[in-house]
């Protein structure tokens, strides 16, 4: 446990630290602005390299086991129907927990003047992340190769792209990066990782790491259903 909490702690400081460094010299040597800016600029460097040190160990130390724990007894025990909804309900839930979703809303609803509210955006997000995971779950089951769906995914969004406002188009690749969150790929991962693992012949290296690719669709076509209801 120790371990693991020394190696976190340096790749949280291998990430940050340079960024706190480059963004300090230039605001004492280039854009020389006043002690108070720099300051708080280092208190709240402070206070993301803690977050993002808690965060990271709570992750390994809970998030990932609960993951996998869960995906392997749903496919050891439960009916290919209660898999599927309950991958869709945790895809569903981390990704409204998600705090980059909770940072695109608002500034959707702002530049399209309110016209685009952001608990909708956010419901839409969630309700694409948590059907293409259970797609993405399902593939798996059914040995399919990941490159037939991705393909039918992306050639649904091109020819939507054409029926839609264009500030859709690009809210929707914008609602697409989502799922790469902090809080979505290591829980949705784990469980991929946890079904594939009691899956006779299943990689789960090939298999899992494909899910989060697959995922991502769901943001980019829920937005562009959006779209298509508000244009």
């Amino acid at each position: 446990m120790i371990k693991d909490v020394k190696e976190i702690l340096l790749e949280v400081l291998q990430a940050t630290l340079p960024i706190v460094v480059v963004v300090s010299l230039i605001l004492l040597f280039f854009l020389q602005a006043p002690m108070s800016l720099f300051w708080q600029f280092i208190s709240g460097a402070l206070l993301v390299i803690t977050g993002l040190f808690l965060f990271l160990v709570g992750v390994r130390v809970a998030l990932l086991p609960i993951g996998e724990m869960i995906g392997s007894e749903l496919v050891s025990r439960a009916s290919l129907f209660i898999l599927l909804v309950a991958a869709f309900i945790f895809g569903l839930v981390f990704t409204i927990a998600e705090p980059a979703v909770w940072v695109l809303a608002p500034l959707v609803d702002t530049a399209s003047g309110g016209s685009i509210e952001g608990v909708i955006l956010i419901i839409a997000v969630s309700l694409g992340v948590g059907f293409f995971v259970s797609l993405a779950i399902l593939r798996i089951l059914l040995g399919i190769p990941i490159h037939y769906p991705l393909a039918a995914g992306y050639v649904i969004i091109l020819v939507m792209s054409f029926w839609v406002p264009e500030e859709f188009v690009a809210i929707s690749f914008d609602a697409g990066g989502v799922t790469t969150g902090v809080m979505a790929v290591p829980f949705i991962l784990a469980f991929g990782v946890g079904a594939t693992s009691v899956l006779g012949g299943k990689s789960t290296v090939s298999d899992t790491f494909g899910l989060i690719g697959l995922a991502s669709i769901g943001p980019v076509i829920g937005v562009l259903i959006l779209g298509v209801i508000y244009g």
